[in-house]
């Protein structure tokens, strides 16, 4: 499940690496900009994963593969449908973007590229959702491990050829981003036809009454990523105000939380299957001893995440851009990542839980209350302290996540059989 977690983060993170290792600052901005708009477009349909995973999960311990089927149908459907409206809504996405984010005309003639391009890949990524939620929530690692393996291994060598080989910059990184999301959507939908004997003259037929449940959580996670996203894209936006190498410094560390999220929402991921099958089968005992299991290992990686950060952060920053003034700049701001793993472990692992319990309102609610409550009045108190304010609402928003996440879980019994 940990390995199965690398897509997303890997991309970025290699697009980030090799243009932070060309001459000028301004393209490793330009990527930062370009990506952050990306990834918040597209991790507001994380719902589409997290929605499958949880139906997936709860069919498969029920040994229910018509349920299973339909499930993949109904949101590969929502995802085709939803990558095509991207797509088709770039004039707003761009519009939109350059309201909030300052940047001189240089780059953002270059992020502006770089957001074009990778919108040509909408439907592939979203389709990529729905096929590793049914994967992970039949508990299929392998084979979700097999196509981020593929995922990145297109990317890598394509970034190299484009960037590096043809000097294509920006626009080389973004190209080899889409090609990898297209040929990992191809692949990932012949995997999960076979695996579950869907044929195309035999497809489901769908139900309301689980189309209207699947688009009621879909909702509800939509606004959970919605208000996430938002706080996470101040990090980047915000940060445009206090100058290009500031900027390029948070993309850097913010590859730092990507590498967390790799061990962490990988054990949320297990949970998700876990949890989620031990619902089907109508077993509490189960529930509660995953959720101990998972909460003993998400705590493990992140005291792991802590020391290696803290003991080899500036030899990290260094792996991923040389240009000097960024990596002086980024080591002004890693305590920050030191402490963030520890503080921020719940709220990945009780995300994880909610979905195995389709408790899509629950999440909801404790994303609400975090930001309103957490992040936007620690932000707005500690403006004084420019980025350093940034970073501390960030590591006040994830400890207010994991404290709402906890509070509810008890209050509302989730983990009793009869919810």
């Amino acid at each position: 499940m940990i390995i199965s977690n690398i897509a997303a983060p890997m991309l970025g993170l290699v697009d980030t690496a090799i243009i932070g290792h060309l001459p000028d600052a301004i393209y490793l901005s330009a990527v930062a900009i370009g990506a952050m708009a990306i990834n918040f477009v597209y991790l507001l349909a994380v719902f589409l994963r997290m929605a499958t995973t949880g139906i997936t999960a709860q069919a498969f311990g029920a040994q229910d593969t018509p349920r299973q089927q339909r499930g993949f149908v109904q949101g590969l459907a929502v995802a085709l449908v939803l990558g095509v409206v991207m797509l088709a809504m770039q004039p707003l996405i761009l519009w939109l973007l350059w309201q909030l984010v300052e940047a001189t005309p240089e780059l953002q003639q270059l992020a502006t590229d770089y957001i074009s391009i990778r919108l040509y890949g909408a439907p592939a990524a979203l389709a990529v959702l729905v096929i590793l939620g049914v994967l992970l929530g039949r508990q299929q690692a392998k084979a979700a491990m097999v196509l981020v393996v593929l995922t990145n291994a297109v990317n890598v060598i394509l970034d190299v050829v484009l960037v590096i080989g043809l000097d294509l910059n920006v626009r080389g990184a973004a190209w080899a981003s889409v090609c990898a999301e297209w040929v990992t959507a191809i692949a990932g939908l012949y995997w999960v036809t076979r695996s579950l004997g869907l044929k195309l003259r035999t497809l489901p037929r769908l139900q309301r009454h689980e189309f209207s449940a699947l688009l009621g959580m879909n909702r509800d996670i939509f606004i959970r990523s919605l208000v996430l996203q938002l706080c996470m894209a101040m990090m980047t936006a915000y940060a445009s105000y206090y100058g290009p190498t500031t900027v390029a410094a948070n993309a850097v560390l913010l590859q730092f939380l990507m590498l967390i999220s790799l061990g962490l929402d990988g054990i949320a991921y297990a949970s998700e299957a876990l949890v989620g099958q031990a619902k089907g089968q109508r077993d509490g005992h189960s529930m509660q001893r995953w959720f101990k299991l998972c909460l003993f290992w998400s705590g493990l990686f992140a005291t792991l995440y802590a020391l290696i950060f803290a003991l080899f952060g500036h030899s990290i920053i260094g792996l991923i851009t040389n240009i000097p003034e960024v990596r002086e700049r980024a080591g002004e701001f890693l305590p920050w990542l030191i402490v963030l793993p520890l503080v921020a472990h719940w709220s990945y692992l009780f995300d994880g839980i909610y979905i195995g319990l389709s408790q899509s309102k629950a999440m909801r609610d404790s994303m609400l209350l975090s930001a309103l409550l957490g992040f936007i009045p620690a932000w707005w108190l500690s403006l004084s302290w420019q980025n350093h304010g940034l970073w501390f609402a960030l590591c006040v928003f994830m400890v207010s996540r994991g404290a709402w996440q906890w509070w509810l879980l008890h209050r509302r019994r989730m983990l009793s059989i009869a919810t």
